[in-house]
């Protein structure tokens, strides 16, 4: 079993990210994932895997902070050959993020910044740095959101940050393609977590209006999301490069 598909999601201790790691684990995949303050929920996943048969680990990253990944990435290479008997890793999931609610006429400059430094330049290089440890034949699946192909007040700082790594992932798709790994862009709708303040979830008149707008009549859930992230990092999807799926029930058709 030395030969399993291993892949690494930031942020995957709880939310999205976690239904994103149980779900790759459920498919074969072992599971790399990291945290930025809660290890014992991130701990708790791993175990959670670990009872269902495959190999995980959790590694603590801060992927807004540019000048730690050299240091993250060379105990990711310790633990790779520790723990999973490879020097490689084959699925790079970019979900970790955080959400700032704030009109554009009344974003701060430093609001923007912890958006740019988690959501655009943090995913930039962490995935630039991340490159020779990545498989060739893997694969990159990148996190946007609905709200860069729609509007909502409030999300111009972050949805102009999704909507660069839509970009981005063109770009990287065309580059990598050498090494022929696969960049895709995964954009969910609103869903039902602890993210952004859990407006989403705990506001029922948040809840209503977006139910309203979306074509299947319901916000979503974490687990309508992890499976297409995983779908992304199969043979099934060898041939879907440089592109966006977005995964919204259909909201703002």
């Amino acid at each position: 079993m030395a030969n399993n598909k291993i892949a690494l999601v930031t942020g995957g201790s709880r939310g999205l990210g976690k239904d994103m790691a149980l779900n790759l684990a459920k498919k074969g995949i072992d599971v790399i994932l990291t945290y930025h303050s809660k290890k014992d929920e991130a701990l708790a996943v791993v175990a959670e895997i670990e009872k269902n048969g495959q190999k995980a680990a959790a590694l603590q990253a801060n992927t807004a902070d540019v000048k730690s990944f050299e240091g993250f990435f060379t105990a990711v290479s310790s633990i790779l050959k520790d723990k999973f008997n490879t020097d490689r890793f084959d699925f790079l999931v970019n979900n970790a993020g955080i959400g700032i609610y704030a009109l554009f006429s009344e974003t701060t400059e430093e609001q923007f910044d912890d958006l740019l430094n988690v959501q655009y330049k943090g995913v930039f290089f962490f995935t630039q740095k991340a490159l020779p440890l990545i498989a060739d034949g893997g694969g990159i699946v990148n996190i946007s959101s609905g709200l860069a192909r729609f509007s909502f007040p409030g999300y111009a700082a972050y949805a102009a940050m999704k909507g660069a790594i839509e970009t981005l992932t063109r770009y990287q798709a065309k580059e990598l393609g050498g090494r022929k790994i696969r960049a895709n862009v995964v954009a969910p709708g609103a869903i039902e977590t602890d993210f952004g303040g859990g407006a989403v979830r705990d506001n029922a008149e948040v809840n209503k209006f977006i139910a309203s707008v979306t074509a299947l009549g319901r916000v979503g859930l974490p687990d309508d999301i992890g499976g297409v992230v995983v779908f992304l990092c199969t043979d099934d999807a060898k041939w879907i490069n440089g592109q966006r799926i977005e995964v919204s029930g259909g909201m703002n058709l």
